[in-house]
């Protein structure tokens, strides 16, 4: 068998081939190979619609506690405010978006769980939450057993109106809506007397300039909720970088900062940054 000769300008362009093939592989939404930005993007996955934590604002600028969280990661990673590319990720397709690499990282009130661990990592977590109840200023629910015989809402699909019922207020009337702004509509009409989910959230919507002063929290810790960032399952090194600059966003004062600007108006009571690889059961 005759073996054909190879000219040394194709041995030059096999050897280019195999180069780009190396440098090109699945790099987690991420288009720098340098890991300091040099012009190349970042791709990082943000909630688009909860106002306080992850909100496209209507002249296209994102605002928010888990965007500012992802800013200051993403500069400590190298990266400028002009370098982010900014992705929707829902929470249905979180774990489909790491593992797919359309993405390098997640901070879109995303609870760490064990079942979770199984398809991504974790860095965090950042922020420690609690479901609780949203009412109007002058509610005398203070408790979840005050539910009984009033209405509950939450919105479809969620599990925290019927934790409610099946643990603390038999007796509550649950009333679905499509999201929380028609939650807040109904609590500022009357139609309903409360709105559970977790605190972040219900502060993040009754900070808003059009609620501010009409709602309350109630202050129950109904379950932890530990934030954390998600990275695609595997990339430690990335992990170890974003717990880095977790730590020193709390330690310069930029943590405590980013929670006053963002829930601040909704007298929101929360609790001290969390320690790194710390979860609360």
């Amino acid at each position: 068998m005759k073996l054909r000769k190879v000219t040394a300008a194709s041995a030059a362009v096999f050897a280019l081939a195999l180069t780009a093939t190396a440098c090109g592989g699945d790099d987690g939404g991420d288009s720098s190979s340098s890991g300091s930005g040099g012009g190349k993007k970042i791709k990082i996955g943000i909630k688009y619609d909860q106002p306080g934590l992850g909100l496209k604002e209507p002249d296209g600028s994102f605002s928010g506690f888990d965007v500012d969280v992802a800013r200051y990661v993403a500069k400590e990673l190298g990266y400028n405010e002009d370098q982010i590319e900014w992705v929707e990720t829902k929470s249905a397709d979180r774990e489909n978006a790491l593992a797919r690499g359309d993405v390098k990282f997640i901070a879109a009130t995303y609870s760490i769980t064990d079942e979770r661990k199984e398809k991504v990592d974790f860095a965090g977590p950042y922020l420690l939450a609690h479901q609780d109840l949203l009412v109007k200023k002058d509610s005398d629910i203070t408790e979840a057993t005050d539910l009984n015989d009033k209405k509950l809402c939450s919105v479809t699909g969620s599990t925290s109106a019927q934790n409610v019922k099946k643990d603390f207020a038999p007796k509550a009337q649950l009333t679905q809506r499509g999201g929380y702004s028609e939650c807040l509509s109904a609590l500022q009409s009357g139609a309903v007397d409360a709105l559970t989910t977790d605190d972040s959230i219900l502060a993040g919507y009754a900070a808003q300039d059009q609620y501010k002063g009409q709602f309350k929290l109630a202050g129950l810790k109904l379950s932890n909720e530990n934030y954390g960032i998600g990275v695609k399952k595997g990339d430690t090194e990335t992990v170890n970088k974003i717990n880095a600059a977790l730590e020193k966003m709390v330690k310069d004062g930029a943590w405590e900062k980013a929670v006053e600007e963002n829930f601040g108006p909704a007298d929101y009571k929360y609790e001290p940054a969390p320690k790194i690889g710390q979860i609360v059961q």
